[in-house]
């Protein structure tokens, strides 16, 4: 596997690389030795801890990743490399319960309601009235680059809970279409799918969950 390093205002040294690739490598030799790479990212984070960072590209349409802080860069790797070892466990087990007869009683449920027409999604800008104070307010991240994997169903389902997110994009492999999976307050799973274009009429999006 390919394992890449970067320092950020931070001088990674030698030690460090050591370990990373003595973990990281361990690591995959235990769970998926065919894991395609890893960028590993260590910078400073506030009261002089690090913040670690690992992307791991385990597979074609399966990555992973990790975060944590700590007051040494050793430790907030190991932190960032133990939710990794974690995903990865959970990803092995995923595999294998989906080859045991049960796997159809373990799988997570899927929602299924009556489409609502019409159904969209729109995001607006606060107005400058309503703009609260940093201090009231979760930080709003704005990432421009995303992976979006293409996958059935079912595989995006396993994602979502290998990367214990709130909502998977992804583009299905059975459509061709982006949709998207989400977790439900009761537990179970929603999937939003576009409605097919019927005869001219343009492109909406419905909902099932």
């Amino acid at each position: 596997m390919d394992i890449r390093i970067s320092g950020h205002q931070v001088d990674t040294g030698a030690a460090f690389g050591e370990h990373v690739h003595e973990r990281l490598g361990a690591m995959v030799a235990k769970y998926f030795p065919r894991a395609l790479s890893a960028h590993v990212t260590l910078g400073p984070a506030p009261y002089g801890h690090f913040a670690c960072d690992i992307v791991m590209h385990v597979m074609a349409d399966l990555i992973l990743k990790g975060s944590a802080r700590a007051a040494d860069a050793h430790v907030a790797f190991d932190g960032a490399a133990d939710r990794i070892d974690k995903q990865l466990r959970r990803y092995m087990r995923r595999l294998k319960d989906r080859h045991s007869p049960a796997a159809g009683r373990s799988a997570p449920e899927v929602a299924e309601l009556p489409p609502l027409d019409n159904a969209e999604y729109k995001i607006f800008a606060a107005a400058p009235d309503d703009v609260e104070p940093a201090g009231d307010a979760p930080l709003i991240i704005a990432e421009t680059r995303v992976d979006i994997p293409t996958a059935s169903v079912g595989d995006a389902v396993m994602m979502l809970d290998l990367r214990n997110t709130t909502a998977l994009l992804f583009v299905n492999s059975a459509t061709g279409d982006h949709n998207m999976v989400y977790r439900r307050e009761d537990g179970t799973i929603g999937w939003v799918e576009p409605r097919a274009q019927v005869a001219g009429a343009p492109r909406r999006a419905v909902m099932a969950g």
